[in-house]
C-alpha cells in the first residue's frame, strides 16, 4: 500500500534547520518567555551601566578632573585633617557633598547639572573668578547642610555616640550644648575643609535667620489652611 503521509519520501530537516525555524516562528508561550527573559536581562544591563556611571561620578578623581576644583578647593582640602590624619580615615569630596541615600543622591546629581553648566561657561575658571563667587558658593552649601541637619557630616559624626569624657573640656562642653539646643555641625564647623570667604559668619547668621523666617511663614500658612476664617458678625444696633 502506498504511503500517503506528507513526509513520505522526504528527508527530515536537520537540527540547525529546526532550531532556526523555531526562532523564526516561535510558539506563543515561548515567544512571551523569550521577551520576558530578554527584558529582564536588558534591565539588569541597563541598571548596572547606570549605577556604574553614577558611582563613577562619586569619586574624588572625578571631582578634581575639573581644573576649577583641583586648583582651588582641593588644594585647601589637602591641608586639613579630613585629608590626612593619624588614623588614615579620610572624608573625600563625595563623602561630604553627595548624599548616600539614593533619592537624595539623585536630587543632588540633578542640582549638580548647574555646576556643569557653569563649568562650560567658565564662570569660575580662574582663581580670581572663583574667589569672586566663593561667598555665594559657600552660602549655597551652608543652606543645603543646614536644611538637612548636616546629613553628610552625621555619616561619621553623631552626638549620640560621642564619648564626651574623652574629648577636650571645651569641645565636650560645646558638643553637649549643641546636642541639647538642637544645633547642627555646620553651625560651628564652617571652613573645616575649605577657606572661608570674607564676611562668612555674618552671611551665615543672615542665612539662618532667613531660613527660620521662611519656615515660620510656611508653617503659619499651613496651619492657616486648616483653620476656617472667622466671619465677622454684625451686631444689630439697639
Amino acid at each position: 500500500m502506498e504511503d500517503k503521509t506528507p513526509t513520505a519520501g522526504k528527508a527530515q530537516p536537520g537540527f540547525i534547520r529546526r532550531w532556526w525555524d523555531q526562532l523564526r516562528r516561535p510558539a506563543p508561550a515561548m515567544a512571551l518567555g523569550t521577551l520576558l527573559a530578554a527584558g529582564f536581562a536588558g534591565g539588569i544591563l541597563f541598571w548596572g551601566g547606570f549605577n556604574w556611571s553614577l558611582e563613577l561620578t562619586n569619586t574624588e578623581q572625578f571631582c578634581i578632573s575639573c581644573h576649577e576644583m583641583k586648583a582651588n578647593v582641593f588644594e585647601e582640602y589637602r591641608r586639613t585633617i579630613h585629608y590626612s590624619n593619624r588614623s588614615g580615615v579620610r572624608a573625600s569630596c563625595p563623602d561630604c557633598h553627595v548624599p548616600k541615600e539614593w533619592v537624595h543622591k539623585m536630587i543632588r546629581k540633578i542640582q549638580a547639572s548647574n555646576e556643569l553648566f557653569h563649568h562650560i561657561l567658565g564662570s569660575v575658571s580662574t582663581p580670581e573668578k572663583f574667589n569672586e563667587k566663593r561667598l555665594k558658593l559657600a552660602t549655597n552649601e551652608w543652606r543645603r547642610m543646614k536644611s538637612t541637619d548636616s546629613r553628610e557630616c552625621r555619616n561619621c559624626h553623631k552626638f549620640d555616640y560621642m564619648d564626651y569624657m574623652a574629648q577636650e573640656p571645651r569641645a565636650s562642653k560645646i558638643h553637649q550644648q549643641a546636642l541639647t539646643s538642637g544645633k547642627t555641625c555646620i553651625d560651628c564647623h564652617r571652613g573645616i575643609a575649605h577657606t572661608l570667604p570674607p564676611n562668612a559668619n555674618e552671611t551665615y547668621e543672615k542665612l539662618v535667620g532667613s531660613m527660620e523666617q521662611d519656615h515660620s511663614s510656611g508653617l503659619a500658612e499651613y496651619v492657616k489652611s486648616f483653620v476656617p476664617q472667622a466671619s465677622a458678625t454684625t451686631i444689630p444696633a439697639k
